[in-house]
């Protein structure tokens, strides 16, 4: 059978970066706040006077472990506990919000590996703690995409789809069907969706990652059992997935929960954002 044959069968349910006419078996998984892009949006506290104080997510990595336990001063108010629906931007009731915040939002210590990503035509999974319909997270993308949004090219993923296209023998399609089949391989899991805790986000965190990897284990699989790349692929064809996130916590739970999981070598590369700085933990 030639290899454009067994390609056209197998790369249907697959979608990496293209290198040298290839695919490069590379994966991403990122967390959004603080990581991606900074957002406004902000976690409502209540102070020791019973006002309502909004904490950036950043400060909130940082004191969510005391908030409701102890008083603490966080610029200039004590902080008690939390307000009366203190995630309400975080979740469906903010859903329009996200997707104008997210066009206003600063890039984050991860936003030049995001455009890589989606340039290259990687697929990734959104991981993070809101709890937005997960279409929202979705569609502020391809808003990101279309208006090629902060060194995003809608140029350069339509041309490594294409590329795609070309390899599988399919017959092109609409640019902007190319872009829409794209994202809808990618996955986004905004934890709190429907369930689970807002300011204990690691047990879903770990739960999304681990769909993500069977996800990218099952589909990078198929091709690798039958197409010989120039690449070195390890892991019995699970290639490595870099996960970012720039809560140490998270970063704490995911990796410990990776070492449990794995006990010879992990398919994921850990990075903690924190404070602006990306590194390998």
């Amino acid at each position: 059978m030639s290899l454009k044959k067994i390609i056209r069968r197998n790369l249907n349910n697959l979608r990496e970066g293209i290198e040298e006419g290839q695919p490069d078996l590379k994966y991403y998984a990122f967390d959004w706040d603080d990581n991606i892009v900074i957002m406004p949006t902000q976690i409502m506290l209540q102070s020791e006077q019973g006002g309502e104080v909004g904490m950036s997510t950043e400060d909130f990595a940082e004191y969510r472990q005391k908030i409701g336990k102890e008083p603490f001063d966080y610029n200039g108010e004590m902080i008690v506990g939390y307000a009366e629906d203190p995630y309400r931007n975080f979740g469906v009731q903010g859903d329009k919000k996200f997707i104008v915040d997210s066009l206003l939002a600063q890039p984050g210590p991860s936003w030049d590996d995001f455009v890589e990503c989606i340039n290259g035509g990687s697929i990734f999974a959104i991981i993070t703690a809101r709890g937005h319909t997960p279409t929202v997270l979705r569609d502020s993308i391809y808003n990101f995409i279309v208006t090629n949004h902060n060194g995003i090219s809608a140029e350069s993923l339509i041309q490594n789809l294409k590329e795609y296209r070309d390899l599988s023998g399919e017959v092109m399609r609409d640019d902007q069907l190319l872009i829409k089949e794209y994202l809808d391989m990618c996955k986004y899991h905004p934890v709190t969706y429907g369930e689970g805790s807002a300011s204990n986000p690691e047990e879903g965190k770990i739960k999304a990652l681990r769909e993500f990897i069977n996800y990218v284990k099952y589909q990078s699989r198929k091709l690798g059992q039958k197409v010989s790349f120039t690449n070195d692929v390890t892991n019995n064809f699970v290639p490595q997935i870099g996960f970012s996130d720039d809560d140490p916590g998270n970063i704490e739970s995911i990796k410990s929960f990776l070492e449990k999981e794995y006990e010879d070598e992990s398919p994921v590369k850990t990075y903690l954002t924190k404070g602006g700085e990306k590194k390998e933990v």
